[in-house]
C-alpha cells in the first residue's frame, strides 16, 4: 500500500471518530480501539494510555517529624563578621549599664570608654524616649552605637565606633525633616490644661500667648467655652521628634470675638517676619495689653481706700497679684528712662515709648542686669521681677500708663497699629491665607465631624 492510501484510510478513520463525537463515552472508546487497531494494523503510530481521572485517585496523609534546629549550634557557627542590628528607647530610671544590657552589648570596654570620653558620656544623659542604635557582635561586643543629641539648637548625631582595640566618637549635623501639624482644642479650665488636652507642645501654647497677647488678656478674658486652632511647625531627624517650631497660623474665639493671626515671612527670609489677620493688618501693636503673661488684676484705674495710709484716693495704676520673681515685660518699644528706689514705689523702672507714651513698673524684687537709663528694650522683653518693695502689702506689680507723663487707664487708650500690607506683599500674603483659612474651616466641630466619617 502507498503512502498516498495510508494518508486518505487514515483521514477517513478521522472523520468517523467525530461524527461519534457526541455518541456515549462508551462508543468513544470502541471507536478510539478501533483506531488504534487500524493503526497497529499499518504500523504506523503508537497510542499512549489515557490517564486516570484525578478525582479517582487515592488521598494518602503523611504525617513526619521535623527536628527543631539546634539555635546555639548555628550562633557559635556563624562567622565574626556576622552583626546584630538593635534599637532601644531610654527608659526613666535607665543607667548605662541596663540600657546596654537591652541592646544586646556585653563589652566592658565599650562601656568604660563611654563613661571617661566627654562626648560619648552624652549618651548618659538622655531623655527618656530617646533612641540609640547599637551595632554589636554575636559575643556581645560593641561594633557601633548613635544617637540624636538634640539639646541645642541645631540637633546632632553622635556615632561611637569601634576601631580595633580602641573606640572613636564624631557628632555631625544631621538633615532636619519640617512637618506641619494641625490642633485644635477648647478651654474648661486654664489655656495649658487645654493644650495638654489637644497634645500641643508648650512652647507652641506659649507662642499662642504672645501672638495674641495684645488683644486677649488670658490670665483674665477667658471664659469657659473658648475655642482656639492652631496650625504649627514639628522638627523631626530620621523619623524621630526633636521640637517643635514656629507658629504659621493660629485662630482664636473668644468671648464672642473671633481672632486670627498668620505668618509671613520677610522676602528672602524664612526667620524674619510677623503676624497679620486675614486681611493683612498687622496683629502687632504699640503696646500688650498686660506686663505679666499670667496674673489677676487686684486693683483697677478707680478710686479706692488705700491700704496703708487708710485714705480714699484715686488709684492711678493696675495692680497684678503675683509670686515673688515673676516676669514683668515691656508692653512696647521704648528706651528706659528711670531705674531705682522712689518711696513708696519702692523698686521702680519706667520705659519711654516716643515723645508721648511712657509706662512705669513698680515694686520690684529686681531689675534684668544691664537695665540702665537709656537702655533700648523691646516689646515682651523681660525688664524686671513681680516683687513686694515700697508700700506694699503683698507680691504684686504696680503698673502705670502715662500719657504725656500723666497717668491714664490703658483700657481707655486707642493706641496707634503698625502699617499694614500692599501692594505685592499683600498678594502674596493672601494666597497663605488663603491657605490657613482652608485649614481652620478642617479644624471647626462641623470640619472635624465629616473628617471623621
Amino acid at each position: 500500500m502507498s503512502i498516498r492510501e495510508i494518508k486518505d484510510k487514515l483521514l477517513a478513520i478521522a472523520s468517523v471518530v467525530r461524527a461519534t463525537h457526541r455518541t456515549s463515552r462508551k462508543t468513544r472508546i470502541i471507536s478510539a480501539t478501533a483506531l488504534g487497531m487500524t493503526l497497529l494494523t499499518f504500523g504506523a503510530a503508537g497510542v499512549a494510555p489515557l490517564a486516570p481521572d484525578a478525582s479517582d485517585l487515592p488521598v494518602t496523609l503523611v504525617v513526619e517529624e521535623l527536628a527543631l534546629p539546634d539555635l546555639a549550634t548555628q550562633i557559635a557557627s556563624l562567622s565574626p563578621a556576622q552583626q546584630f542590628v538593635s534599637e532601644e528607647r531610654v527608659r526613666s530610671g535607665d543607667s548605662l549599664a541596663t540600657l546596654l544590657d537591652r541592646l544586646g552589648v556585653n563589652d566592658a570596654q565599650a562601656a568604660s570608654f563611654i563613661k571617661s570620653d566627654p562626648a560619648a558620656r552624652a549618651l548618659l544623659n538622655l531623655r527618656p524616649g530617646r533612641r540609640v542604635q547599637a551595632t554589636v557582635t554575636p559575643d556581645g561586643k560593641l561594633l557601633s552605637a548613635s544617637t540624636l543629641l538634640a539639646d541645642g539648637d541645631v540637633p546632632q548625631k553622635l556615632v561611637i565606633s569601634r576601631f580595633g582595640k580602641t573606640f572613636a566618637t564624631v557628632q555631625s549635623d544631621t538633615v532636619l525633616e519640617h512637618r506641619t501639624e494641625m490642633r485644635s482644642g477648647e478651654i474648661r479650665s486654664s489655656l495649658f490644661a487645654a493644650t495638654d488636652a489637644a497634645q500641643i507642645p508648650d512652647a507652641v501654647a506659649m507662642q499662642l500667648v504672645d501672638m495674641f497677647s495684645t488683644d486677649i488678656d488670658f490670665s483674665a478674658d477667658l471664659r469657659r467655652g473658648d475655642r482656639f486652632n492652631v496650625v504649627y511647625e514639628s522638627i523631626w531627624q530620621g523619623g524621630e521628634y526633636v521640637r517643635s517650631g514656629r507658629v504659621l497660623a493660629a485662630e482664636f474665639r473668644n468671648g464672642g470675638k473671633i481672632w486670627q493671626a498668620v505668618w509671613l515671612n520677610h522676602p528672602g527670609s524664612a526667620d524674619q517676619g510677623g503676624y497679620y489677620d486675614l486681611n493683612g493688618k498687622s496683629l502687632k501693636k504699640a503696646f500688650l495689653k498686660s506686663p505679666l503673661q499670667f496674673s489677676r488684676v487686684t486693683s483697677g484705674f478707680t478710686m479706692r481706700l488705700h491700704p496703708i495710709s487708710g485714705k480714699w484716693k484715686q488709684h492711678k495704676g493696675i495692680d497684678f497679684a503675683a509670686p515673688v520673681g515673676t516676669p514683668i515685660r515691656a508692653v512696647g518699644d521704648g528706651v528706659i528712662d528711670f531705674v531705682g528706689t522712689q518711696g513708696g514705689y519702692g523698686n521702680v523702672l519706667v520705659v519711654q515709648h516716643g515723645s508721648v507714651y511712657s509706662t512705669a513698673y513698680a515694686h520690684l524684687s529686681r531689675m534684668v542686669p544691664g537695665m540702665r537709663r537709656g537702655t533700648r528694650v523691646s516689646q515682651g522683653e523681660v525688664i524686671g521681677y513681680v516683687g513686694t518693695t515700697g508700700w506694699s502689702t503683698g507680691p504684686h506689680l504696680h503698673y502705670e500708663f502715662r500719657v504725656n507723663n500723666d497717668a491714664r487707664d490703658p483700657n481707655s487708650i486707642v493706641t496707634p497699629q503698625v502699617q499694614a500690607l500692599a501692594g505685592v506683599e499683600l498678594q502674596r500674603f493672601r494666597s497663605v491665607a488663603a491657605d490657613m483659612s482652608h485649614r481652620f474651616e478642617l479644624l471647626s466641630p462641623a470640619g472635624l465631624q465629616v473628617a471623621s466619617r
